[in-house]
């Protein structure tokens, strides 16, 4: 599979892929793939709160997270738990990313923007549901670590920033989707804007230790709003965070 890296720095883009191939250059044999089909069996696909879209469900199985955790940390990878990735920051519970994925409605022609790529494993996941991804992050030792190790499991259809995303990716809007992994205290209202007509945002909303997911639909030009699950997420630092004081 062709990889291209096009560069990145703090305004710097990088074009990842759809998808690791075991063998390819970089990507070795996985040796936890029978853990990663278990906690999709046990845990994702199972009781009364389970992920019920296939094609997510799919995903989950394909993406290989414990490439995106340190080293030391792989024998974690398939705990339904989230693992620190350095910088205060941490790779989401698979349950969480399967579950915001699933609310989020990804379609095979979508284009999704993803505020807070963190480790990127979100974003591989959407990878594998969606046309493009554009990701934001502002921590930007993580957004190199996350661009090599996305370019190295050869996904090519990931856009990848180094910066606040508070302001969205105007240039590349309108999204048909959009996706924040960290809280902001009150929805960015360049989001708002960059979400197209008919498209749908998921976003945790709150202070630290009172956030919900929160669901909304653009209708008429009007977000129609809807909390679907309490969670803890980092906070949105940058804009946001001054934007709140």
């Amino acid at each position: 599979m062709k990889r291209k890296i096009l560069g990145l720095t703090c305004l710097g883009l990088l074009g990842c892929g759809r998808g690791p191939e075991a063998g390819s250059e970089g990507v070795e044999e996985d040796p936890f793939s029978a853990k990663r089909q278990q906690l999709v069996d046990t845990r994702l696909a199972a009781g009364r709160d389970r992920i019920r879209d296939s094609r997510v469900l799919d995903a989950m199985r394909r993406v290989p997270r414990h490439e995106l955790v340190p080293a030391d940390l792989r024998k974690h990878a398939y705990e339904d738990r989230p693992l620190p990735i350095g910088h205060g920051q941490t790779i989401s519970q698979p349950y969480v990313v399967a579950f915001m994925t699933e609310k989020l409605e990804p379609r095979p022609r979508d284009r999704v923007l993803e505020i807070g790529t963190g480790s990127g494993y979100q974003a591989a996941v959407l990878a594998e549901l969606v046309a493009e991804v554009y990701s934001i992050e502002i921590v930007e030792p993580l957004a190199e670590r996350a661009a090599a190790d996305l370019a190295r499991l050869g996904y090519d259809n990931i856009h990848l920033r180094a910066g606040d995303g508070y302001r969205g990716w105007p240039e590349a809007a309108p999204f048909d989707a959009i996706i924040v992994t960290c809280a902001p205290e009150a929805v960015p209202d360049p989001l708002v804007d960059q979400l197209r007509e008919g498209g749908r945002m998921v976003i945790p909303v709150g202070a630290s230790g009172n956030q919900q997911l929160v669901l909304m639909h653009k209708v008429g030009g009007v977000l129609e709003k809807r909390s679907v699950l309490p969670v803890r997420f980092v906070p949105m630092t940058g804009e946001a965070r001054r934007a709140a004081e």
